[in-house]
């Protein structure tokens, strides 16, 4: 089996790399939008699959390509990656002292196999303060995350109080669950 990564994030790469998996990247540009009737748990699930549809085609008999798509969820508001830094700003103030989701769709397929899942961790912020969010926003890390954080970054660690559920899901990628997923495959 010859394992492809269908994702640029170098976060989902060191996270594979994790598992001890030796595998390419492969990606191409997808129209991440979905139908509002969706419900929020179906929508990561969703665009991963439309990622997988979209690399499937390239895909030899003896490859499997492992798709994802991570989404922040506040109440029932979907937090996509910011515009700008007053986007972020205002992202990660709305974060500030609340509870809220991180759902990770994951699609792992062969050409003649294909499994879908989906991984949800609660994540806790405390209060952040206006400073330490400026702080963070000035670094440039938030501009290509949901929810305009990393949690293995400055405004993680400072910033999180409790999650409930799997770290790596909220980097983006759910380790133990794509582990399991991929020995259906060998």
């Amino acid at each position: 089996m010859q394992l492809i990564l269908g994702s640029k994030s170098p976060r989902r790469k060191e996270l594979l790399a994790l598992l001890g998996y030796q595998f390419e990247i492969r990606t191409k540009e997808t129209d991440e939008s979905y139908p509002e009737t969706l419900s929020i748990e179906e929508i990561a699930p969703f665009i991963a699959n439309k990622k997988a549809r979209d690399l499937l085609p390239t895909l030899t008999t003896d490859e499997v390509i492992i798709c994802a798509d991570t989404i922040v969820v506040l109440g029932n508001q979907i937090l996509g990656k910011p515009e700008n830094a007053q986007h972020a700003i205002e992202m990660l103030s709305s974060l500030s002292g609340k509870e809220h989701q991180v759902i990770t769709g994951v699609v792992i397929a062969s050409i003649s196999k294909k499994v879908v899942f989906s991984v949800q961790t609660l994540v806790q912020f405390k209060a952040l303060s206006t400073a330490n969010i400026e702080q963070y926003v000035a670094t440039n890390q938030p501009f290509d995350k949901a929810g305009s954080y990393g949690i293995q970054e400055f405004i993680g660690a400072i910033g999180i109080e409790r999650i409930q559920g799997s770290y790596n899901n909220v980097v983006g990628l759910p380790t133990a669950e794509v582990f399991e997923a991929l020995k259906s495959f060998e």
